[in-house]
């Protein structure tokens, strides 16, 4: 399973969501849904993100034990 960070580093971000949302052309609708983990970025919108959240594309999710 994988957690989003993608919330958290956005709170961190100097940019604001609206910016975020305008550069890599998604509504504040799949963006939100990329923070709770309700759906994911395409690979290439991840790569904008994690450059623009200036961290690694690895950071933008924690990898978690599966529930038994």
């Amino acid at each position: 399973m994988l957690e989003s960070r993608i919330g958290i580093l956005l709170r961190t971000s100097k940019y604001k969501r609206e910016y975020i949302q305008k550069v890599l052309g998604v509504s504040a609708n799949t963006l939100s849904n990329w923070c709770t983990g309700k759906t994911y970025p395409t690979l290439d919108k991840a790569y904008i993100l994690a450059d623009l959240l200036e961290c690694k594309i690895d950071d933008l999710y924690v990898k978690t034990p599966p529930n038994k």
